[in-house]
């Protein structure tokens, strides 16, 4: 059933999908993975295939030589096979589990280590065939899953066909010659041309599929009107959404500030509290208007910003904690204040026409 029939018509928040992400639930391909997989452990394989053959020969020689003896039971023959084995087995492993590992990280853009998935659930033991069938069959995402199946099996025929088809010949002459070694050599040749195109093949099927699996995804992960009104007041309490929350008003503020500050006549501040801005605009009032103002981490960025754009910085502790507590941003300053004012700005003025 599509989100929209469900009431979801409403895009994932962000907390939605990072709350997802926690519980191990992403937006990730099993072909793309399994593809990898099998590319780089085939691809490794038919590298080291003389290697492999090598070793497995000698072993066998080995224990063929030794048939006949009493003591062929002995920690030495099992030691020579589990060596050879080690050697053989060891890479493609290594190599298999970490092309897993790499397209899992990859896809989920990141490393996501959750216990949620195998929690134990009693409603997972219940076998509930109906919604089974529903979902894996009586289903466009079952039965997208099935003909994807299908085609991948129908791959594999096709391109076993066509290479079997043109060696054909040559392996029945190699077979009617007698030649044991170089129709092994055939064969392998053949089953690794056959195993690697369709590994290529898979791959590049994978990729459009990590893009329908993630938009896929992404409609499950759609919400109705409740839920977005729920979410927010389940973020409202959450701590971590908080501090994000105050992280993206800071940097607004931030981006504010700097214009309003950089446009001051000046900066009256505390050395540590408190810091107001002030700009006079003889054609919009008769008295300086609050630009910008601050507390703590925020005061000392309008005095970095003022700073860095020239704007004077007047340290009057009395003043800027009054004009702080008393007058908001774009509020002309009140009457009270306007002496001492007027003698900061006649300074200012002095210091102006000083420096001309």
């Amino acid at each position: 059933m599509a989100a929209e029939d469900e009431g979801r018509t409403e895009e994932p928040s962000e907390y939605r999908l990072e709350k997802a992400r926690k519980e191990g639930r992403v937006a990730k391909s099993q072909e793309l993975s399994s593809a990898l997989v099998l590319f780089l452990c085939l691809l490794l394989l038919v590298f080291f295939a003389r290697f492999i053959f090598l070793e497995l020969t000698d072993v066998l020689r080995f224990y063929f030589n030794r048939i006949g003896e009493s003591q062929i039971q002995n920690r030495g023959f099992v030691i020579k096979f589990y060596n050879v084995m080690l050697k053989c087995v060891l890479p493609i492993t290594l190599v298999g589990a970490l092309a897993g590992f790499a397209a899992n990280v990859i896809q989920n853009k990141g490393f996501i280590f959750s216990t949620k998935p195998i929690e134990p659930k009693f409603s997972k033991i219940v076998p509930r065939f109906g919604e089974y069938l529903k979902k894996t069959v009586f289903s466009m995402k079952g039965l997208f899953n099935i003909f994807k199946s299908i085609g991948k099996v129908a791959i594999i025929v096709i391109i076993a066909y066509i290479y079997i088809k043109k060696d054909m010949f040559d392996l029945i002459e190699i077979i009617q010659n007698g030649n044991i070694i170089l129709g092994i050599g055939k064969v392998a040749r053949m089953a690794a041309q056959i195993l690697l195109t369709v590994a290529i093949i898979f791959l590049i099927i994978s990729i459009p599929d990590y893009f329908i699996q993630r938009k896929d995804f992404m409609n499950e992960m759609r919400m109705t009107k409740q839920e977005v009104k729920e979410e927010w007041k389940e973020m409202e309490g959450d701590p971590e959404v908080k501090s994000k929350l105050k992280q993206m008003q800071q940097q607004l503020l931030s981006q504010n500030v700097r214009k309003a500050v950089s446009e001051s006549d000046v900066v009256i501040a505390n050395p540590t509290h408190y810091a107001v801005a002030l700009k006079y605009d003889a054609e919009k009032a008769n008295a300086p208007m609050v630009n910008a103002k601050g507390e703590d981490e925020n005061a000392q960025l309008i005095k970095r910003i003022a700073g860095d754009n020239n704007v004077p910085i007047v340290e009057d502790r009395i003043v800027a904690r009054a004009l702080y507590t008393n007058v908001e941003i774009g509020d002309i300053i009140p009457n009270e204040y306007l002496n001492v004012l007027a003698v900061i700005y006649s300074q200012l003025e002095k210091f102006k026409n000083y420096k001309g």
